[in-house]
């Protein structure tokens, strides 16, 4: 007498959780090494030697507070905070505002469509020294834009920015827009895309005009989308530096100071490594408060949803 077994009564094996996808976890221990050894070791270890006076080499000579509080007794530091802030705030919502508008004007299907996106995103293709040193020419008063306008006859204009220390920063922003719209412009057309076209028509049925449409509806609808550039371009405002040193070099005088030049500047030049790390952390601080909000909008938000 044969007897069959029931698969029901002898259920097969899985294979232990630890050794699912065992093969892509090994490949993983590289990157996963490498987070946790430059970025985090990296990361403590920058914490915890700012406590300490070290100058050009490191030091277990502890100090406590007292890095910190040079740092922000120091009108440099100040003046880099100012002009981080400026320019921080100006960029965000000038990128934003800038980027969704030309992909608004893409998405509605204009001739020439590829010629256009391709030169609007080309500068974010450069870097930073690039743009810094083309913009450096372009604002020059002697052969730039001032220059050129007084050629066709207004010899009253007067354009530049970068030699006034209360306009320079502005002068970056110009160039930091130029270079970073391109980018944001791509995403945000792409979020665009993403929206039904029964959405538009359902709007055109009730009445709703175009720019009520896009604040009351599409916009709402691509938070994701602006979350995401958001964090692009708060990251890139953090860590500005390239730029400053390639169209101002932090001049005149420090009015185009910024943070990460600062850290650069104490690390490098001025042998003075516990106030490089203490500005560095304090750029780290930054970075949390940033992604503190990010992560509950991105997570917090769906969990209720």
């Amino acid at each position: 007498m044969t007897v069959i077994s029931d698969p029901l009564m002898h259920p097969t094996k899985r294979p232990r959780r630890l050794f699912k996808n065992l093969m892509a976890k090994l490949a993983s221990i590289p990157m996963i090494l490498t987070a946790v050894v430059v970025f985090v070791g990296g990361t403590a270890w920058t914490v915890l030697y700012s406590f300490t006076g070290s100058r050009m080499l490191p030091k277990t000579n502890w100090v406590g507070l007292d890095q910190y509080e040079r740092l922000w007794s120091s009108d440099r530091w100040i003046i880099s905070i100012t002009n981080l802030g400026i320019y921080g705030s100006c960029s965000l919502v000038l990128t934003l505002v800038i980027g969704f508008s030309l992909a608004a004007c893409l998405d509605r299907k204009i001739r020439f469509e590829s010629a256009f996106r391709s030169i609007f995103l080309y500068p974010f293709a450069l870097s930073f020294v690039v743009t810094g040193l083309a913009w450096q020419w372009i604002l020059n008063p002697d052969f730039g834009l001032q220059s050129v306008v007084r050629g066709w006859g207004w010899e009253s204009f007067v354009f530049n920015p970068l030699n006034d220390a209360n306009t320079v920063i502005y002068g970056l922003l110009i160039a930091g827009l130029w270079q970073g719209t391109g980018l944001i412009m791509c995403i945000m057309l792409a979020g665009l895309r993403g929206i039904d076209e029964d959405i538009w028509k359902a709007t055109r049925v009730d009445g709703i005009g175009t720019i009520k449409t896009y604040i009351v509806v599409i916009i709402p609808m691509m938070r994701p989308v602006f979350i995401t550039s958001l964090v692009l371009i708060a990251s890139g405002i953090i860590k500005l530096y390239d730029l400053v040193v390639a169209q101002t070099g932090g001049g005149p005088g420090l009015a185009s100071e910024v943070p990460a030049k600062y850290v650069i500047e104490y690390m490098f030049r001025a042998q003075n490594l516990g106030q490089g790390f203490a500005a560095s952390t304090m750029m780290l601080c930054s970075v949390v408060v940033i992604m503190i909000p990010w992560a509950y909008l991105e997570f917090g938000g769906r969990k209720r949803g």
